[in-house]
């Protein structure tokens, strides 16, 4: 009876994504930023009071919220979440959107601003961006990115072009970057940049001139503060004048990202000016209407991995030479494992053998080193359950639209399609435009194989049936997988 009424609470929300907006923006300060005076030590939101120690409070669950991490945000334990909500099941994954909670608190000092600048649907590549045209939206601006061109990632791209690739690769939507660019440097408004054309987004570092450069800075700073709020690990901003907070416990992980990235920006850009109403939030709803008006949310309650194999032949010998990493740049999200096939010599030699589909699935991205399978069968990577593989090798791999039923070819593993010192194949998923974290609550499981991570990337073990196989990237004997046995035929 306890999940029958859990799974009910599913029927709670039901929404649509937002509608598009016109390019009625007000100027931004595109030339030298005038920054707004704000007193030290102190926040445009009252504090929260000093709570007694377990104190219930009322919370409504957000989209992808989990117990673990709903427990480290109110710094309490999931027993007494449990204790407190008696109709939540002990091995829940995800938590129903728009369910009423009660949450013990315990207080800690200075907790950030409340407000929350965009759902989180509207911070992934997931749904809501299905549709949506980056090169037409830019196309009808009439900001300086319209006519921007650069050399990035080892082609010619237009500025919508070096947009979409990262929003792509990050996963995080392209409007939500675009925003971004306008926001610093007036990218969609203004014919001229101004003093920032060499820094669009403001961060004056050499090593990140130009627009995908700073949209990679940026992009990895988003991730790893919305990634660190979904894990419950710790989000410690300290801003320039040297005063310290932590996001409010009631925070979504979307705003979370977003403080994480303006405390980067810190002086360049003012965080409170940027994360108050009439800051970044004011720019993304001139942009593209009311995030918050029909708000989507992608991860439903009580998610769960569909069923996945390991990504080659068991029954050969290969070697888990990465535990939980990030699943493209720096940082959060842990997403990823690696696996590394038989070879005699190390370094990046070619590889006969081949990288498998974990699932039924068709094809939705495959350009260099990477292959996307979507399980749902749509084509669509932005909806249902994805898993991402890098470092496939050009020659073999899936072709875009390919269906594949679990254990066809995907591709020869390789040093293909990014930085990495030896020949292996790097392993994601997503649902909805969102990385699953490889240990969570929906743990990564191949085979029958349960990843858990260790105290820092690449270190970790898979386990299976009191097995443990040690992460190295050396591949170290304790890497192992043990190989299984080929099914014997059926006799006649």
């Amino acid at each position: 009876m306890k999940r029958l009424l859990f799974s009910l609470l599913l029927l709670l929300t039901a929404c649509a994504p937002p509608a598009g907006g016109g390019l009625s923006l007000p100027t931004p300060a595109v030339g030298t930023p005038t920054l707004v005076p704000h007193p030290t030590g102190t926040a445009p939101y009252p504090p929260r009071p000093q709570y007694q120690p377990g104190e219930l409070v009322a919370y409504t669950a957000q989209t992808g919220d989990t117990l673990p991490a709903l427990a480290a945000h109110f710094n309490t334990t999931v027993e007494e979440i449990l204790a407190a909500n008696p109709f939540v099941p002990e091995g829940a994954t995800t938590m129903p959107p728009g369910m009423p909670m009660q949450i013990p608190i315990y207080y800690l000092p200075d907790w950030g601003n409340p407000y929350q600048i965009l759902p989180d649907s509207l911070f992934v590549n997931g749904p809501a961006q299905s549709e949506f045209d980056t090169a037409a939206f830019v196309e009808q601006s009439g900001g300086w990115l319209k006519d921007y061109r650069t050399y990035a990632a080892g082609a010619n791209r237009s500025g919508a072009e070096v947009v979409e690739y990262v929003a792509q690769n990050f996963s995080l939507s392209p409007r939500l970057l675009l925003a971004l660019l306008e926001y610093q440097s007036g990218a969609l408004t203004q014919p001229d940049p101004g003093a920032w054309a060499d820094y669009p987004l403001r961060y004056r570092e050499r090593s990140h001139r130009g627009v995908y450069l700073q949209l990679v800075w940026a992009a990895d700073r988003l991730n790893d503060g919305y990634y660190r709020w979904r894990a419950g690990l710790p989000v410690d901003i300290v801003h320039s004048d040297g005063r310290g907070e932590h996001p409010d416990p009631w925070q979504n992980a979307a705003t979370v990202g977003l403080h994480v990235l303006f405390n980067a920006l810190e002086p360049q850009t003012d965080f409170w000016a940027a994360t108050a109403p009439e800051g970044f939030a004011a720019t993304y709803a001139a942009l593209f209407g009311d995030p918050w008006a029909d708000v989507q949310p992608h991860i439903p309650g009580s998610l769960t991995q569909p069923e996945m194999r390991l990504p080659y032949d068991a029954t050969q010998v290969w070697a888990y030479t990465g535990a939980p990493h990030t699943a493209w740049g720096t940082g959060q999200p842990w997403a990823a494992v690696d696996f590394a096939p038989p070879s005699t010599a190390a370094g990046c030699q070619k590889s006969d053998q081949w990288v498998e589909a974990v699932a039924d699935g068709v094809v939705s991205r495959s350009e260099t080193g990477i292959v996307e399978l979507d399980l749902d069968g749509d084509g669509d990577g932005h909806t249902g359950w994805v898993v991402f593989y890098l470092h496939l090798a050009t020659e073999g791999r899936a072709a875009l639209g390919e269906v594949l039923k679990a254990g066809d070819p995907v591709g020869h593993p390789s040093c293909e399609g990014g930085h990495t010192t030896g020949t292996h194949v790097h392993i994601a998923r997503k649902y909805n435009g969102e990385w699953i974290l490889a240990d969570s609550p929906i743990p990564f499981t191949l085979g029958g194989w349960v990843t858990r991570r260790g105290d820092s990337p690449y270190h970790g073990t898979l386990e299976r049936y009191g097995e443990v196989v040690v992460s190295s990237e050396q591949a170290a004997s304790a890497s192992l997988i043990p190989a299984e046995q080929k099914p014997t035929p059926e006799s006649p």
